[in-house]
C-alpha cells in the first residue's frame, strides 16, 4: 500500500486533469535536444487521456524571473511531445487568463494541451494562493507529476495541490516507491555509498542516513576528510582538514546508532588529476606527499562488492572516485557494475540519484541496470536528508 494517493485512486473520464510535469528540458536554438524527461511523463499523461480525461499540462521552463520572455515558451516543448506521445497537442500561449481557457474549453475528452510556462508569473515561485486559484479555474483534478520540482513550495507544485483533489502520476509515483522502498520501509541489510567532494556539504546527508542503513560507505574526496581525521596522511589530496572533528563526531555517532562506516582499504594516486597521468595503488599509509587520491584501489573494490553481496537493499549518492577522467573512474565502475550483477539477479533493490550519480553510473555502462535511477537532483538531495518535501506532503493520503 502506498502513503500517498495515485492516479488509480482517481475517476477522471470527462474531467478536466490539470498535469504538473517538469519540462524544464535542456533547448538549442529553439529546439529540445533532449527530449528524456518528456518521454518519461508520456505515459501519465497517455494513460490519463486514454481514461477519457482532457489532459492540460503546466510546467515551467529555465528562470524568466516572473516575466512573459519569449526565448523561455513551452511552445517548442509541446511541439516535442506530441512527437512523443503521438498525439496532438494544443497549445495555450498563457497559463491563466482566457487564452487558456480558450483552449482547454475547446478539448474534447481524450486531448492532450499544453499551458504557457508557470514561471511567466512571480507569484508563481511565491506560492501565490490566488495564482494557484487561477490555475485551478482550467482543471478539475490535479496529477502531479514533478518529483523533481516537489521540493519547492511553488503555486502548481504545493498550492494548487490543496485547491483541487490532487494525486501522483506514475512517474511521480514510481520515484516516491522507489525512494520509500530504499529509505522509509527497506530490507535490510541496507547500504549507502556516498560520495563527492565535501563532508560540509552533505552533513544532512550522513546525519539521516546513519539513522537509516547498516553501512554507510563513504567515497570520493569526501573520504579523504575521514582518512585525514582518523590521522592518516592524504598527501596534496582534496581534504576539508578543518572538517576533521566533524568527520570523527560522524563516526562516534554512527557506532553509537549501529552503523559501520566504511572507508577505503587502498588507495589509487597520482601527481596531477588529468588523463594519462601515471597512477599507482598504494597502501593506506603510503600516500605519498606530492601525490593525490583520485580513486580507490583494487583491495577497497573487492571489500565492497563481498559487502554489497550480503545487503539487501543499496542507496547510491555520490562516486567513490574521479571518475570523470580516466583511470580514475575503475573503482566506481567496478562496485556500479557488481550492484548492477546483483539487481539484475533479484538479490538487490538498488536506488540511486543525484547528477553525478547518474553521469557516473551511465559511465559505467549500468545506468538501465540499477532498480531505480533518480534524475530528481535537488529533491532526491532533501529526500535523503530526511526533509519534508512541500510537493509530496500535499498529497499523502
Amino acid at each position: 500500500m502506498t502513503t500517498f494517493r495515485t492516479i488509480d485512486d482517481l475517476d477522471v473520464a470527462g474531467k478536466r486533469v490539470l498535469v504538473r510535469a517538469d519540462l524544464n528540458v535542456p533547448m538549442k536554438e529553439g529546439k529540445v535536444t533532449n527530449t528524456t524527461r518528456i518521454d518519461r511523463t508520456v505515459p501519465t499523461l497517455t494513460e490519463l487521456a486514454d481514461r477519457g480525461a482532457k489532459v492540460i499540462v503546466l510546467s515551467h521552463l529555465g528562470r524568466p524571473k516572473g516575466q512573459k520572455n519569449p526565448e523561455f515558451t513551452l511552445a517548442p516543448v509541446a511541439e516535442a511531445l506530441a512527437a512523443s506521445a503521438g498525439r496532438p497537442v494544443a497549445f495555450a500561449a498563457d497559463c491563466v487568463s482566457p487564452d487558456a481557457a480558450t483552449v482547454v474549453d475547446a478539448m474534447s475528452s481524450g486531448d492532450l494541451a499544453m499551458l504557457e510556462n508557470v514561471r511567466f508569473y512571480a507569484e508563481e515561485e511565491k506560492n501565490d494562493q490566488d495564482f494557484a486559484q487561477k490555475l485551478a479555474e482550467n482543471g478539475d483534478i490535479l496529477v502531479s507529476d514533478a518529483f523533481s520540482c516537489s521540493h519547492r513550495a511553488h503555486a502548481s507544485v504545493e498550492a494548487l495541490a490543496r485547491i483541487l483533489p490532487s494525486a501522483a502520476g506514475r512517474l511521480m509515483q514510481a520515484e516516491l516507491e522507489a525512494l520509500e522502498g530504499a529509505l522509509e520501509a527497506p530490507q535490510h541489510p541496507v547500504a549507502a555509498v556516498v560520495g563527492g567532494a565535501k563532508i560540509s556539504t552533505k552533513l544532512d546527508v550522513l546525519g539521516h542516513l546513519m539513522q537509516k542503513v547498516d553501512q554507510l560507505i563513504i567515497g570520493g574526496a569526501m573520504a579523504n576528510t575521514f582518512l585525514n581525521a582518523k590521522g592518516i596522511d592524504v598527501g596534496k589530496s582534496l581534504c576539508e582538514h578543518d572538517m576533521a572533528d566533524a568527520a570523527r563526531e560522524i563516526m562516534a555517532k554512527a557506532e553509537s546508532s549501529g552503523c559501520q562506516i566504511v572507508l577505503p582499504k587502498d588507495l589509487v594516486v597520482a601527481a596531477e588529476f588529468a588523463e594519462g597521468q601515471p597512477a599507482e595503488t598504494v597502501a593506506l599509509d603510503g600516500v605519498p606527499g606530492d601525490k593525490m587520491i583520485l580513486d580507490v584501489g583494487p583491495a577497497s573494490v573487492a571489500d565492497l562488492n563481498d559487502r554489497l553481496s550480503g545487503c539487501k537493499t543499496l542507496l547510491w549518492n555520490g562516486p567513490l572516485g574521479a571518475f570523470e577522467v580516466k583511470p580514475f573512474d575503475v573503482g566506481t565502475n567496478a562496485v556500479a557494475q557488481e550492484a548492477a550483477k546483483l539487481t539484475k539477479a533479484g538479490s538487490l533493490l538498488s536506488v540511486a540519484g543525484g547528477g553525478d550519480t547518474v553521469s557516473a553510473l551511465a559511465n559505467a555502462g549500468v545506468g538501465a541496470d540499477f532498480s531505480y535511477v533518480s534524475t530528481a537532483g535537488g529533491a532526491f538531495l532533501e529526500w535523503i536528508e530526511g526533509k519534508t518535501l512541500p510537493g509530496v506532503a500535499v498529497l499523502r493520503k
